[in-house]
């Protein structure tokens, strides 16, 4: 006992000696080292916690929450109208006709009011008062975080007879807040350029802003916003002169959006190229009694698309993950629609209840709620974390739209039928799925026979090549690595599953054989962690019908798949047009300039060979030049607007042939023929 006291007593004072040896090296760690970050310094040290990214995506944010300064303005009733310029110089300058930020002395920071605004976190007029009753910008760090993350902004206010200017950098003021003049105007104009130590890439999107800006204005029935872009415009434009530049009637692209119908307006145009089931837009507009929100709007149609369109907002900011008011509508529309469906017999005793699934198949819907002090998940506002959101939509929408079924019978009829139509068909479908994901199961076991598999099985290295007919397939076979490729030919077009039910797409063999080869099964049962290939690549030949093929695969993979395109596992490769050859010298093109310009350095005496299918390349090329990780061209396929991608699909591959039409007649001259 004394032995190992004694023993133990001296490795203790070794270990000591050890440690204080070490702390000896270590650098010194106190008072002085804990950092702390003031002002706007935390925005441009973790930029992402306040935009979302420093991608595409952050870039725009900046807009969106300058923006929605100006549109809380017209929500509170003190605007009319707002303008969005992008200017040169990646420049964006937003104009509204509302109160102005308040210039004067702030009591607390000894600064304009303006001051505070654009240079604290949290500061605004947005958290107590009457000044809002209803906003967007809750957190009172947007305009502030734009700030942060400019390299110039400029904020020019209109109030109190005068026009006033101040300027920062990286959000720290230039001057003070001057007045630079007399003015009868009122309004506030922001104008900021982003700085490129943050955003690497500093492209404004035209249609991005169009298409966000018109929704808003769907959602604020008093407001006009116009966009105008200057990018191009070579001639001096004087923007320090007038409020909005509108009004010095430039000739440059602009558009201007103003809307009486509200959200109403907002599904007839997303609908504008379906087929209806309910002609009679169903819509509701109402603050609950309990006043446990301001307001909520719904409104809602039924196409006889098999895929739906929920759109929802809080505050008029979109919620793309939806929150509790689109959990509300939800849970009122399946409860209302399955007591309907059993009180007037269009379900059986004996037959389930229908799904969420069922009764929002094909459906456009607009949820809209407008709260006091609304809850929101992150910066970006993406979901809606108000729990007396649901409560306070499943009332007010569940009792409208019982009233609505009970007085219009036509409409109620047309869309039982529609929901029950999905519910005989989920039925089937899961049958179907549940034949197809059994013989699925077994792994390599059942992978069907014209799939010439890969020897890994680690999916982060594997790739799948999907091949158009059995002589691409030959070809690709022979040129593969085989330890990491792997080849599926797909014989003939596809089936177009934006017109068929699941259950008839996989009665089809090359779907089928598809699912099977990915090994992740489809729809809701879909598990990207299954998938066997973190490379999709779709190969097919440089004609029509090539690309046909490989649009038909984009419907599959966009409908049924959306998640591997999420997460950049699907491709699309680019063989080469041409074999240009001058003696034993090869060099391939793949457009027609670069054939142009290979042919007119090698002069004269080369012959040219036009590539119009894989099969046409011996092994080896198509290694070199489709295959060859070293040396091959793939295009990733990603959705930048998910929302318009689904609209595309649905012009391109749905049913109606007139919508189609007119999109090809506006679109011809921007074809490339080869003809």
């Amino acid at each position: 006992m004394y032995m190992v006291e004694k023993s133990a007593k001296k490795s203790v004072k070794k270990d000591e000696k050890q440690v204080q040896g070490a702390k000896e090296n270590k650098p010194h760690y106190g008072a002085s080292d804990i950092y702390v970050l003031e002002g706007l310094e935390p925005v441009r040290k973790r930029p992402g916690m306040y935009i979302g990214s420093t991608g595409i995506d952050g870039l725009h944010h900046l807009i969106w929450e300058v923006f929605d300064n100006s549109r809380d303005e017209a929500m509170g009733g003190f605007a009319s109208e707002v303008e969005v310029a992008i200017l040169p110089g990646n420049r964006v300058r937003v104009a509204d006709d509302g109160r102005g930020i308040p210039v004067d002395i702030h009591a607390k920071t000894k600064v304009s009011a303006l001051e505070t605004v654009m240079t604290t976190l949290h500061a605004g007029g947005k958290f107590g008062g009457e000044s809002y009753k209803i906003s967007g910008g809750l957190h009172g760090v947007g305009i502030s975080v734009v700030n942060a993350l400019s390299i110039w902004l400029k904020a020019e206010i209109y109030r109190d007879g005068g026009k006033f200017v101040q300027e920062y950098s990286q959000g720290v003021k230039k001057n003070n807040v001057k007045k630079v003049g007399p003015s009868k105007l009122n309004g506030t104009v922001i104008t900021f350029e982003p700085d490129k130590e943050i955003f690497k890439e500093i492209d404004f999107d035209w249609s991005k802003v169009v298409n966000r800006l018109r929704q808003q204005a769907y959602l604020v029935k008093s407001l006009r916003i116009r966009i105008i872009d200057l990018r191009d415009y070579e001639g001096k434009v004087d923007a320090d002169s007038v409020l909005y530049l509108d009004t010095l009637n430039l000739p440059v692209k602009s558009y201007s959006f103003y809307f009486e119908g509200g959200i109403v307006s907002l599904v007839e145009y997303l609908n504008k190229d379906e087929e209806k089931i309910n002609e009679n837009i169903f819509y509701v507009e109402k603050r609950p009694e309990d006043g446990s929100v301001e307001s909520v709007e719904v409104a809602l149609q039924y196409t006889e698309n098999i895929t739906l369109k929920e759109v929802s907002f809080a505050n008029n900011i979109s919620t793309g993950e939806g929150g509790y008011h689109l959990t509300g509508f939800r849970t009122a529309l399946t409860r209302i629609l399955n007591d309907y469906a059993r009180k007037n017999n269009f379900l059986k005793a004996d037959e389930d209840n229908l799904t969420g699934d069922d009764v929002r198949e094909g459906i456009t819907t607009i949820v809209s709620v407008k709260l006091r002090d609304p809850q929101f998940e992150g910066q970006t506002k993406a979901k809606l974390g108000s729990t007396e959101a649901r409560g306070a939509v499943e009332t007010v929408f569940g009792e409208s739209f019982i009233s609505y079924l009970e007085e219009r019978p036509g409409d109620a009829k047309s869309i039982m039928n529609k929901v029950i139509l999905a519910y005989r068909a989920r039925k089937a479908a899961s049958a179907a799925k549940e034949s197809v994901l059994r013989k699925g199961a077994l792994d390599g076991l059942t992978l069907p026979g014209k799939l010439a598999d890969c020897q890994s099985k680690d999916a982060s290295e594997s790739e799948l090549f999907i091949v158009e007919g059995d002589s691409a397939g030959g070809s690709s076979k022979q040129a593969r690595d085989r330890r990491t490729q792997a080849i599926l030919p797909l014989r003939g077009k596809i089936l177009n599953v934006e017109r068929a039910r699941i259950d008839k797409m996989l009665a089809s063999k090359e779907i089928k054989s598809l699912v099977i080869a990915l090994g992740a099964a489809i729809a809701e049962e879909l598990n990207v962690e299954k998938l066997r290939y973190h490379k999709i690549i779709i190969a097919t030949d440089a004609d029509v019908d090539g690309a046909h093929i490989r649009t038909l695969l984009l419907t599959l993979f966009f409908r049924y798949y959306k998640p591997i395109i999420e997460q950049g596992y699907l491709y699309i490769a680019l063989p080469p047009l041409y074999k240009i050859q001058k003696g034993k010298i090869i060099k391939y093109a793949y457009a027609d300039t670069e054939k142009d310009k290979i042919v007119s350095e090698m002069k004269e005496g080369v012959t040219i060979q036009r590539y119009k299918g894989l099969g046409e390349m011996n092994p080896g090329q198509l290694w070199d030049t489709t295959m060859n990780p070293e040396t091959r061209t793939l295009k990733n396929v990603t959705i930048e607007d998910a929302e318009e991608a689904d609209k595309i699909f649905d012009i391109l591959m749905g049913k109606l042939v007139e919508p189609r039409k007119i999109f090809i007649q506006t679109h011809a001259k921007a074809a490339n023929l080869d003809i």
